[in-house]
């Protein structure tokens, strides 16, 4: 017996031992593994991009969520009573490596993806989905920040902490946190299905551009074509082993201009519909069932959240409030967008028949006949600008120019900061030569493996801790025209203001300076966050900056003058097409999200009736059809893409307040910092008030598109 309990207690050893000695070398490999830190052993603590393997995700993950588990439980079993550091600062101040690692995973698949990344995204999406749902879930921690917001009036706290415990609250609401267990139980279920499917259409769209090539093999179709787009197609044909031809791809950088100079009208007609139809073929990218599966479950999602739709649900936290207020809006602009895009319509059609043709203007047109009419009435040819436009000096020059003159900042290329691509630059930004402020990355070219638009993003948010301010990471990522052998990256005119527009985004990230990383930055109600990067646009085309980086490539010449008195004089062509192709896109989003009805909607027919019933031309195509909308299928933009429009009747309001005192006023360059600094620590039309004096209104929208004298 003796022997036996002998025996029993050596194994029972060994067990423990191997036990610890498993549990050490987990942690060995968690420490080997870069992407686990809180804050990263790296120049400003950057993301260690140079370390990170495509391996090292999952574990980081999966290590990472037991962490925040384990914050999380301390909350909950914390024996003090709620208040607000001990639950409500703390739930903000949790979870710092899940969102480093989270930030880092879902930026690169979006910029530099792979078929492991993809794969990766497929196993953590619900994963992440399912830890959080259990956060906002948990009805012991729900207590507790019930507990602190019912005492709120008592407890005196300042503007941002009260915005804070506000905006904690209402998170846990909607995300179910008074649903009784069974409806709890539905909505995870919910969650884990939309964060699948919304990534399954984003895939697939990337998918369908790579995949589709216009090939030329005849150079008299080139005829028309800007050299610089023929060197783009002819360098990417032979990455594709086809030297001596040329390929088209159908990412925009690529197609608005090939569909602005084009002379082929067949070979115009054909890209267009290819563009047109992504994620529309009914084969294993097509993106209907995915449109039909995710608008469902978004109205039982509202459902259970008692939201009579998706639009109410998502509106309750924005500053339109509801969809009333939002079509309301758009009818107001509509009711002069309209009729500004029939005459303007009508105008291309009596170029068209002044030619000798016949043929109906039709969408794949109207580019072509649209900068006919720019080069006869304002003698103004794109090809006549983008020689101006090269993208270092309109980035040193006019962006960082316009920074520097507006908040005194300066930035300083950092050669010691690992990057996640070869082309991707960092940027060291200073507050004059005495502090940093952040670190900003540009990744401006088209990549296979990189989604096509441009947008802003952080790899970590500003904050404080301890005292000390902890400076963002952000990033810029676009797809530019890049540069050849023969000259340098030039842009399009619109791609100078959508490089001023993402710099706008990146500013109010940079300028953060709030205490919470939750309510930092860009974590404002979604119609108020294109505020400043469309406010950002305004500098871009102002003749006063334009003198400043417009400079020819080759000779270091400034713009003639008689360029930038074309460029304002036609500042109102075309504006009519402009709003209509955005506006129709925004309401085929708001009546996405605006039924009542769970049934099988036929994609098509949907979108058909939604465009007839604003009267949509025929020779207008939607910016985006719903088969390749990632906006409001696979981004975070659903029932938010009218934000846009919304954002820019503040804009001009804004801007013409600088016109009155002077686009470098210093005193105004102050307040419209403050308004970017305080990120969502309040009410943004408070902020704006402060700034402006007053409310906004849309007179200068109208008189800025030229639809009002």
């Amino acid at each position: 017996m003796k022997k036996i309990l002998q025996i029993t207690l050596f194994v029972f050893l060994l067990l423990l031992i191997g036990l610890a000695c498993h549990k050490y070398e987990n942690k060995r490999k968690m420490h080997k593994n870069p992407l686990i830190a809180e804050y990263y052993d790296t120049p400003y603590g950057v993301p260690p991009f140079d370390k990170i393997k495509p391996k090292y995700f999952l574990p980081a993950f999966k290590y990472a969520i037991k962490q925040h588990k384990r914050e999380i439980n301390r909350i909950i079993h914390n024996l003090h009573e709620p208040n607000f550091d001990n639950t409500i600062k703390a739930l903000d101040q949790s979870g710092t490596i899940l969102e480093n690692i989270s930030n880092i995973f879902f930026n690169l698949n979006e910029a530099a993806t792979s078929p492991e990344l993809q794969k990766i995204a497929e196993k953590i999406s619900p994963l992440l989905t399912a830890h959080y749902d259990k956060i906002y879930m948990n009805q012991k921690l729900f207590r507790r920040v019930m507990a602190v917001y019912q005492k709120r009036q008592r407890l005196h706290l300042n503007t941002e902490d009260s915005m804070l415990l506000e905006k904690t609250y209402r998170q846990f609401i909607n995300h179910g946190a008074l649903l009784s267990k069974a409806d709890k139980r539905k909505l995870r279920k919910i969650n884990k299905k939309l964060s699948v499917l919304s990534l399954k259409f984003g895939n697939n769209v990337l998918q369908e551009v790579n995949r589709y090539n216009l090939i030329i093999d005849n150079p008299k179709d080139l005829d028309g074509l800007p050299e610089n787009l023929i060197q783009q197609a002819a360098e990417i044909a032979k990455e594709h082993g086809d030297s001596g031809k040329w390929y088209f791809k159908i990412n925009r950088s690529m197609i608005t201009p090939f569909l602005t100079y084009c002379k082929n009208r067949n070979l115009r007609e054909q890209i267009f519909k290819a563009y047109i139809t992504k994620g529309d073929h009914n084969d294993s990218l097509d993106n209907k069932a995915i449109v039909n599966q995710i608008v469902n479950l978004r109205l039982q999602k509202a459902r259970l959240l008692r939201f009579k739709t998706w639009a109410d649900y998502k509106l309750q936290d924005r500053m339109a409030k509801n969809p009333d207020n939002v079509y309301k809006m758009l009818d107001q602009v509509w009711a002069k967008a309209l009729p500004a895009a029939k005459k303007e319509a009508n105008q291309l059609q009596q170029i068209i028949y002044s030619q000798g043709d016949t043929f109906k203007l039709q969408p794949w047109d109207w580019w072509f006949y649209a900068e006919k009419i720019r080069q006869k009435k304002y003698n103004l040819d794109e090809n006549q600008l983008r020689p101006y436009f090269s993208l270092n000096n309109v980035l040193e020059k006019g962006v960082f120019y316009t920074a520097n003159r507006l908040y005194g900042l300066t930035f300083r290329k950092a050669k010691n900061i690992p990057v996640y691509a070869p082309d991707v630059e960092a940027y060291e930004v200073w507050q004059g030569t005495d502090s940093i402020i952040g670190i900003l990355y540009l990744d401006f070219f088209p990549r296979a493996n990189k989604r096509g638009g441009a947008w802003t993003t952080t790899f970590r948010p500003q904050y404080y801790k301890n005292g000390h301010r902890v400076i963002p990471i952000v990033s810029i990522v676009c797809n530019f025209t890049p540069p050849t052998k023969q000259q340098p990256s030039l842009l399009s005119l619109e791609e100078v203001r959508t490089l001023f527009h993402e710099f706008g985004h990146a500013l109010h990230e940079l300028l953060s300076n709030v205490h919470c990383r939750s309510i930092s930055g860009t974590n404002v109600p979604l119609d108020f966050v294109e505020f400043p990067s469309q406010l950002m646009e305004e500098w871009a085309v102002s003749p006063q900056v334009m003198r400043v980086y417009a400079k020819h490539y080759k000779t270091g010449r400034l713009i003639p003058e008689e360029l930038i008195r074309k460029i304002d004089s036609s500042k109102y062509f075309n504006q009519g097409f402009a709003t209509v192709e955005y506006m129709a896109a925004a309401y085929l989003d708001m009546d996405w999200h605006t039924v009542k009805t769970n049934k099988n909607y036929d994609v098509n027919k949907f979108e058909k009736k939604s465009m007839q019933k604003i009267h949509l031309i025929p020779q207008i195509v939607e910016r985006y059809r719903s088969t390749y909308f990632n906006h409001i299928f696979s981004g975070g933009y659903s029932a938010g893409y009218y934000s846009y429009l919304w954002a820019d009747v503040i804009v001009q309001d804004a801007f013409d307040y600088f016109r009155q005192k002077g686009l470098f006023n210093p005193e105004l360059a102050q307040k419209l910092r403050h308004l970017l600094s305080q990120g969502g620590s309040q009410d943004p039309m408070k902020l704006y008030v402060q700034f402006r004096g007053r409310p906004p209104k849309v007179d200068a929208l109208l008189r800025a598109r030229g639809f009002v004298k």
